[in-house]
């Protein structure tokens, strides 16, 4: 038996650092025809560019963003008891990072015509400020800066100011975002960009602190610097602006040429195993040293992987990468190991520290990762986090219409006292609280151990805190404890003479008694935004982790937030998605007027999700509003000249860049999920042209899939799909009988990527037999319910015993005739 080696060091990133600004203005040089990645833009730009005034500096530091289950959370902040003394624009939006700057005295503007048109007609530059309402370095500058009255008063005077929810606008935000990057080789949030009153970014950068510090330039010196470069360079800021925006267009192309193919699917895939196992982290599982991220794109690529490759030794490898990184997650401390789910990311290599922010899109992925490595393996771990995953989002981010919140804040007020906000209060612990708190015997220990000193044995707590000093570099975590699994159940109960199944109770009640106690402190702010896109991946979770386990509760909760999506979220008049909507004071569900119209990633989440809710439920209503939703998509986002799909509305005009994103990261890019729906929506519905456009969009994004599949993992599983051809695995029986269950189990417990369920049911299968003819020919033989399993338009014969239907779905027909 081995002791859990975790062991506290040096990190390089214990709280992510601020970036510096970044100035932008041209050389008279021709920008390169074309990039082959975001690598060669930035080195194109770090040749080309120079500062300007010369006196700004360009340091740069990476900046990363940073039954229970019908139960409502009721988290975020209570009222002020003072009246503000400012108050602008901001107060009448319903964006939570918004209305937190509502009362700063910035004479601030929401993204929109209002504050162009003020802009035009005054002739000022723009200040436009991106951030998110959970955002650790976005409350330091609005604290340092935004709240200054001086600052405030320089801003409003010589700026017409623009706040952005990047949540809200994210083709706002990816549009200077990608400036920002390509001009400085990294970004983040909060994210400064000053642009002509047309729009155009001039300069930008990401924090800045609000005085000098060393070389450094503070806030006051940055805007007075801008100022007097606005009146006496600005022919020079305009034309470098407008060189930057022409080489970015050029080299953020996206595109095919007339008749070109996607990549061969097993070099792609291949090539991206092999650069996954190089960033691997062998010792406590992903993909860097530090932070270490989630990243559940790379682990479903893996688990992908192994599937098509399970008799290899790099199919083994692949597995084993992607189930030891989810268990050492498990373990960590960015697991909350009190009320479930899993912070943001981790700060060292051993998943200990965490950046304490919760994100929806963390929580809805991560179940899935979890529950397919639980069909993967059938390790009851797996399982169980999944589930623990989709308490904490019942409890704490759910609306009682159905949606889901956004996120919840790391830092809090300590319940010990004071204004100030910590990083982790809300989720630490003393050992003086613990042993206060966990005072009882350990009934059956030898000695006189308590509740307290099993607790602490296996969770790592230290009288001291178990939390490094390299990690907390701000201090906010001295004599505190973050749990973190250091011992096994089966050394525990060695330890104290007790039983495994004793541990096990013990340690239950424990973590109930302190989420008790973490009720009663005060809550991280809530943003109470409910996003269509991140509600759409939600609903997968859902979906996907109810139909693997069979539980009616989740599956509920599924169909619950289907409702809410075509309730709330989908003008059904002018046959739009919305981006978003928001919890009203009354906790009703209250929208912006003018709604924000949805954008990509809305539509192909929402797809994704209402496949995987009708593969749980069966109910072809759920198919047929995503085949109405893909409809839309296509005619609203494709690119016919280029193929795959914009980010955003291409006839915007007030976007200046019309991107296909390249990047898998924190969420899967919209183009990748895309090309997986297209494939089975063509399977659902016979439509021959999604299965040409899905080859049109991978043909699109060959040179990034040939060269770095790492960074597209979740559209080389698109592309695996297409080269593997889905399976259709049909069943002809009742919904509800018991036989037709028992079919259906053995579907949803096997891990096959490359399939689509379809259910037959004499009273429910119009949409389906209408648009697939070959459907006719199925029924059922001898009364009972059977299975079909087919591929490339051959079908199996037809199938009424279940471990019959598992060994041909495992090992494929002729196989299966042959035994």
């Amino acid at each position: 038996m081995l002791r859990l080696a975790w062991r506290c060091s040096a990190s390089k990133f214990s709280r992510v650092e601020p970036a510096c600004l970044v100035t932008a203005a041209f050389r008279n040089t021709t920008p390169p025809h074309k990039s082959s990645g975001s690598g060669t833009i930035v080195r194109f730009f770090r040749q080309c560019c120079f500062h300007h005034p010369p006196n700004f500096r360009s340091t740069t530091f990476h900046f990363f963003r940073s039954s229970p289950f019908t139960s409502m959370a009721s988290g975020g902040e209570g009222p002020t008891s003072t009246l503000p003394k400012h108050t602008n624009r901001l107060s009448k939006e319903r964006s939570p990072y918004l209305l937190q700057h509502a009362h700063n005295p910035v004479d601030w503007y929401p993204w929109g015509q209002e504050a162009f048109d003020k802009a035009r007609k005054d002739d000022k530059p723009i200040f436009l400020s991106v951030g998110y309402s959970t955002c650790h370095w976005c409350h330091v500058m609005e604290r340092e800066s935004f709240e200054d009255e001086g600052i405030g008063k320089l801003l409003s005077d010589n700026f017409v100011c623009i706040k952005v929810d990047r949540e809200e606008r994210p083709d706002v935000d990816k549009v200077y975002m990608t400036f920002v990057q390509a001009t400085s080789g990294g970004g983040g949030w909060p994210m400064s960009v000053w642009l002509t009153p047309d729009l155009r970014p001039f300069i930008g950068g990401t924090y800045f602190p609000p005085t000098d510090h060393g070389r450094r330039p503070g806030f006051k010196t940055v805007l007075n610097r801008i100022m007097q470069q606005w009146q006496n360079n600005r022919s020079n800021l305009e034309s470098s602006g407008d060189r930057i925006l022409e080489a970015l267009k050029k080299g953020t192309a996206v595109a095919a040429d007339p008749g070109e193919s996607p990549p061969l699917a097993p070099d792609v895939a291949q090539r991206c195993f092999q650069q996954l196992a190089h960033s691997y982290e062998e010792e406590y599982g992903g993909f860097r040293d530090a932070p270490k991220f989630p990243t559940p794109v790379n682990l479903m690529f893996l688990m992908s992987y192994w599937s098509v490759n399970r008799f290899t030794s790099e199919g083994v490898e692949a597995l084993q990468m992607a189930l030891h990184t989810l268990r050492m997650m498990a373990l960590g401390g960015i697991h909350d190991h009190v009320a479930q789910g899993f912070h943001r990311y981790s700060t060292d290599r051993y998943w200990h520290v965490p950046h304490f922010e919760k994100m929806l899109y963390d929580q809805a992925q991560l179940a899935v990762a979890y529950i397919t490595a639980f069909q993967a393996l059938g390790e009851q771990i797996f399982a169980d986090v999944a589930q623990d995953i989709l308490l904490y989002v019942s409890r704490d981010l759910s609306d009682k219409s159905g949606g889901f919140y956004s996120a919840e804040d790391a830092d809090s007020v300590p319940a010990s006292g004071g204004s100030e906000k910590r990083e982790g209060a809300f989720c630490v612990w003393t050992a003086s609280e613990v042993r206060q708190l966990l005072a009882d015997v350990a009934v059956g220990s030898s000695g006189s151990a308590t509740l307290a000193d099993v607790f602490m044995h296996y969770y790592g707590v230290k009288e001291q805190g178990n939390v490094a000093p390299e990690q907390d570099p701000h201090r906010e975590l001295q004599g505190q404890n973050v749990l973190i699994v250091r011992y096994s159940a089966e050394l525990t109960a060695a330890r104290f003479g007790i039983s495994v199944e004793t541990v096990n109770e013990l340690l239950a009640s424990a973590r109930a008694k302190m989420a008790e106690v973490r009720k009663g402190r005060p809550r991280p702010h809530l943003d109470s935004k409910m996003l269509a896109s991140w509600n759409g991946l939600m609903l997968s979770a859902y979906a996907r982790v109810g139909a693997v386990l069979g539980d009616k509760a989740l599956l509920e909760r599924a169909v619950q937030a289907g409702h809410f999506l075509k309730e709330h979220l989908w003008d059904a008049e002018r046959q739009t998605v919305l981006r978003s909507c928001y919890r009203g004071d009354q906790m009703e569900v209250q929208q912006i007027s003018p709604p924000i119209p949805g954008f990509l990633d809305d539509y192909a989440f929402i797809i994704c999700g209402l496949l995987d809710l009708y593969e749980a439920t069966l109910q072809t209503e759920w198919l047929q509003w995503a085949e109405e939703l893909q409809l839309r998509q296509d005619a609203l986002f494709w690119d016919s000249a280029g193929g795959g799909y914009f980010c955003c509305d291409p006839s915007d005009s007030t976007v200046l860049l019309k991107l296909k994103e390249d990047q898998d990261g924190a969420e899967p890019s919209a183009n990748s999920v895309s090309a997986s729906s297209l494939l089975r929506l063509s399977q659902y519905t016979g439509r021959q042209e999604w299965l040409q456009r899905c080859q049109q969009l991978l043909a699109a994004f060959s040179d990034r899939l040939t060269n770095i599949p790492i960074a597209l993992p979740e559209m080389v599983r698109a592309l695996m799909a297409q080269h593997h051809m889905l399976k259709q695995i049909v069943i002809c029986g009742q919904r509800d009988s018991p036989d037709t269950k028992s079919l259906l189990e053995v579907v949803n417990s096997l891990f096959l990527p490359h399939r689509v369920l379809i259910l037959l049911d004499d009273n429910a299968d119009g949409f389906l037999r209408q648009r697939l003819p070959a459907l006719s020919s199925m029924s059922q033989q001898g009364g009972v319910a059977t299975a079909y399993v087919c591929q490339d338009f051959t079908c199996s014969l037809p199938v009424t015993d279940p471990e019959e239907l598992r060994r041909l779905l495992l090992v494929g027909p002729e196989k299966t005739k042959a035994e």
